[in-house]
């Protein structure tokens, strides 16, 4: 197999990311003159935006489904980065709260937390509900939107979760239970006067995970270009679409790399993902961990302590104490189509495409944008 990238792309987190499109849009200032440069031009024409974040849509999937999805196709924009890892649940909190992983603390789907490795997007560690236990106000402390309650247009079963509390707390929820009804309620808060909307899609993210590429996938991007296409429609003079993304995918199938014993002799617990493993030592030194894990992985995988993540700022900038201890010691990062297996990160059906790496498939999304017809 070919190496996708030669060395992980490390987000740009002071320059074109995702975690620098809240604070641009909601902080001080006229978009015509206080907008970054990397956000595309119609953006700082408008009188009202709609952010919309399509769960799992990647800048290098995008490229190459163009031709499926000509409304997207049409915008302004290109390509920025996203977070490490990239994955959804510190990804959708650094958009929220203007945040690095680093500060807001969320530094993964599956983190350890006490003692307890913390399933963030069902607030469990193991079986066990860990919201009282682990109050999500207090593992993510920073309220998002600046503070500002905006409206929230997203799937109408995910409002009371602990997740939700964690990363969109004190905003306005408008739930919806079919994607169809996205549209209809942009129109009726930009309608209402609304100058920023924020609204969430998670059926392409869904699809590449139980289906991957396809055929299935590809009538996936048709729908969810509908659906940009409609919301566009109802936009009234003034109001701008700004379309991003959380993170791409990498299709991976059976490629599911199950490690060494005599490597996982040396591991105490796992966290992370199957594309960004965290291994915490048990009985071996950190660096005997990673000597091994090259050895038998570095054909595939970046292999990096805990150390050489914080240095070279994968998280970003400022890492506090309390969420560096969060991480493990040593990481084990998919450079090639490959997951690694950890028997308790396992859910109810194989994952076909994956992510949490720092290929290009994965860091690059993009940040597109169109006034209505």
């Amino acid at each position: 197999m070919p190496s996708v990238d030669l060395a992980p792309i490390i987000p740009d987190y002071l320059g074109p990311n995702v975690r620098g499109i809240i604070p641009a849009l909601l902080g001080p200032g006229d978009w015509s003159r206080s907008l970054p440069s990397w956000f595309p031009e119609p953006v700082r024409h408008a009188s009202q935006v709609v952010v919309l974040i399509v769960d799992g849509l990647g800048w290098d999937q995008f490229v190459e489904h163009r031709a499926l999805t000509p409304s997207l196709a049409a915008m302004t924009g290109g390509a920025i980065t996203t977070v490490a890892p990239t994955t959804t649940a510190t990804a959708l909190a650094s958009i929220a709260t203007g945040l690095t992983p680093g500060e807001h603390g969320l530094v993964g789907y599956r983190m350890s937390v006490r003692g307890e490795v913390l399933n963030v997007l069902r607030w469990a560690a193991g079986d066990s509900d860990r919201r009282r236990a682990m109050p999500p106000t207090q593992v993510q402390p920073f309220a998002p939107f600046l503070g500002l309650a905006v409206p929230v247009i997203s799937p109408a079963e995910l409002e009371r979760s602990a997740f939700t509390e964690a990363h969109l707390r004190g905003s306005r929820p408008v739930g919806y239970r079919a994607p169809s009804a996205i549209a209809v309620e942009v129109r009726r808060q930009l309608g209402a006067g609304e100058r920023f909307v924020y609204a969430y899609y998670g059926s392409v993210d869904k699809t590449a995970h139980e289906r991957g590429f396809g055929e299935y996938y590809d009538a996936e991007l048709q729908m969810a270009d509908h659906l940009v296409a409609t919301v566009l429609d109802v936009l009234p003079p003034g109001a701008v679409l700004l379309v991003t993304a959380d993170h791409g995918q990498v299709e991976v199938g059976d490629r599911v790399l199950v490690p060494d014993p005599a490597v996982m002799a040396m591991v105490a617990t796992q966290s992370g993902e199957g594309r960004f493993r965290w291994w915490h030592v048990d009985r071996a030194s950190v660096d005997e961990l990673a000597k091994a894990a090259i050895d038998a992985y570095g054909d595939v995988a970046w292999i990096v302590t805990r150390e050489q993540v914080l240095d070279e700022q994968w998280f970003g900038p400022t890492v506090s104490g309390p969420v560096a201890a969060r991480l493990g010691d040593v990481a084990v990062v998919a450079r090639e189509a490959v997951s690694f297996h950890d028997p308790l990160d396992a859910g109810a059906f194989p994952l076909v495409c994956r992510h949490g790496s720092l290929t290009s498939a994965e860091v690059r999304v993009p940040l597109l944008a169109s006034a209505g017809a």
